[in-house]
């Protein structure tokens, strides 16, 4: 691709010649030498030789077109319009004579009648004019990417020494991790052991409730039994609970009841003692086997539907789902009602936690080492999260010294920078070596069109282009990405973005990074005769 300043060179920066060289219509200067006026002329292919009055006599003898320069006579011919004043150009021989007006110095149509006006000298003028004001940017935009180059230069300089001071302070705070390290976990330990001595104590006193309880109760189960008040319990006073049956078979024998008893036919209070362990999970008061049905039973009982004679109940196939959801809660809540041995539930735990009282604080000393080692944990955590900040800082900066910014790292000032483009639907976000964005200007979510990819210019000129990639998927195709051509310019900015392709996006982005230096050179009027 010819740069802004080859292309003002090649066009304005030629001498004006005042010297018309003679040459057979349609024929450019750089083909003079093969029309020489009375001599045989040679077709430029080399297939044939015809006398030179052959040349432009409107009948086609060449098969390359080359002895038509200035008619139609060959389809595959083309003209050359001098355009003086402005460029030269070729057109297809066909156009020559048709009535409309192809070069701008009208020599196309020289036997056509059409009415054409000379207009290169005003084109030329504008295009001047326009190459000036390109040159005058692409000189602005070189001083600013000088001094983009210098600002690179002191940034990577104190990059470079912010890394070194930052990996002094990296190795002091791993020492510092280290100690605080150690310094934590020497006041876990008697904060450990002060823990466990105050939960083994609650345990002990637990272990002491639950045991006077349990004398309680063996008091108050011997009562029970003991139906006359004799200060015995007597094979036959035990015979009255038949939930002491050991076979299960719904009979509660006399022999049943002497094995509870041992070999006497009766226990005082101190003889109690012995059975009791045996018989205290299987114990049912009598107070409550003459208590009326739990609630929960007569809810039971008033939950089974009555059946309506009037309606006729759903076939087996046709049960609505809500229904069959309600039956297997049912049948769940049956099987929970017949589970006696279920696991006591977390209000029946806390029942049993509030009968033996909650455990008691700690006591100063324990709470002192308590705080201590909360105070070592607190220091230690703190200590690796500078850490981690300080290593994260390092490695931000290592990425960004060795990240590929240009030959001079003219483009480490886009680096963490964005910039906007507001259409009459999106707006679109470059953050040049991060990502690309598409978002709709009223409302919606935020689409990506890219990760930062590489540099994908042509050879020779690979800083022209960006390319991101692995953005949204589209719809039954592919990821979106987008390809960011760089061209010169004063400002930084996004000056248009497109689709060209289904899901790839083209972004035009002008920064003062790419401009060349500008070629000393004085601007002419262009003019071949």
């Amino acid at each position: 691709m010819m740069s802004s300043q080859s292309l003002l060179l090649l066009l304005l920066s030629v001498g004006v010649s005042a010297v018309e060289v003679q040459r057979p219509r349609g024929v450019p200067l750089s083909k003079r030498e093969f029309y020489e006026e009375g001599k045989p002329f040679t077709c430029l292919d080399g297939s044939h030789t015809v006398p030179f009055d052959r040349v432009n006599d409107d009948y086609c003898d060449c098969q390359d077109g080359s002895d038509e320069p200035g008619t139609a006579a060959c389809p595959n011919g083309s003209f050359h319009c001098v355009n003086a004043g402005f460029r030269p150009t070729f057109i297809p021989s066909s156009r020559i004579n048709d009535g409309i007006c192809d070069c701008c110095d009208t020599t196309d149509e020289y036997n056509s009648g059409a009415a054409c006006q000379n207009t290169c000298r005003e084109l030329g003028r504008k295009e001047r004019e326009s190459l000036r004001a390109m040159a005058e940017i692409a000189r602005e935009g070189f001083q600013l990417k000088q001094q983009l180059i210098q600002e690179a230069k002191r940034a990577l300089e104190d990059k470079k020494v912010k890394v070194s001071e930052l990996q002094v302070s990296k190795k002091d705070l791993e020492e510092k991790v280290e100690a605080m390290r150690t310094v934590k976990e020497t006041a876990e330990q008697p904060e450990k052991e002060a823990k466990e001595r105050h939960l083994k104590a609650w345990e002990d006193q637990k272990a002491l409730i639950r045991l006077e309880k349990d004398k309680t109760k063996m008091a108050e189960v011997f009562l029970e039994l003991d139906d006359d008040a004799d200060g015995f319990v007597s094979v036959a006073e035990l015979l009255s609970h038949s939930e002491f049956d050991s076979d299960s078979d719904g009979l509660f024998t006399e022999a049943e009841a002497q094995e509870i008893l041992g070999a006497v036919d009766k226990v005082d209070t101190v003889g109690f003692e012995a059975i009791w362990n045996t018989i205290k999970e299987k114990y049912i008061s009598e107070a409550a086997s003459d208590s009326p049905a739990p609630v929960e039973t007569l809810q039971e009982e008033i939950r089974e539907p009555v059946p309506d004679n009037d309606s006729e109940p759903y076939p087996e196939d046709d049960v609505p789902d809500d229904e069959e959801d309600e039956d297997e809660e049912d049948e769940d809540d049956d099987t929970d009602d017949e589970d006696y041995k279920r696991p006591p539930t977390k209000q029946t735990q806390e029942k049993k936690d509030d009968d033996e009282g909650t455990m008691p604080p700690y006591d100063q000393e324990t709470q002192n080492l308590i705080d201590a080692a909360q105070k070592s944990r607190d220091e230690f955590d703190e200590s690796e999260r500078a850490l981690r900040e300080v290593d994260d800082q390092i490695k931000n900066l290592e990425k960004e010294i060795s990240f590929d910014f240009g030959p001079s790292a003219e483009f480490a000032y886009l680096y963490s920078q964005c910039y906007e483009l507001n259409t009459s639907e999106y707006i679109y976000r470059l953050c040049p070596f991060n990502r690309v964005s598409q978002k709709p200007k009223y409302g919606g979510s935020e689409t990506n069109l890219g990760t930062w990819g590489k540099w994908a210019g042509p050879e020779g000129n690979i800083y022209s282009m960006m390319k991101y990639e692995h953005g949204t998927g589209c719809w039954q195709g592919p990821n979106r990405s987008t390809t960011v051509r760089l061209t010169c310019g004063k400002e930084t900015v996004v000056t248009s973005t497109s689709e060209p392709s289904r899901c790839e996006y083209l972004m035009e982005f002008t920064s003062p990074a790419v401009c060349q230096e500008p070629l000393d050179t004085v601007v002419h009027e262009h003019e071949e005769l």
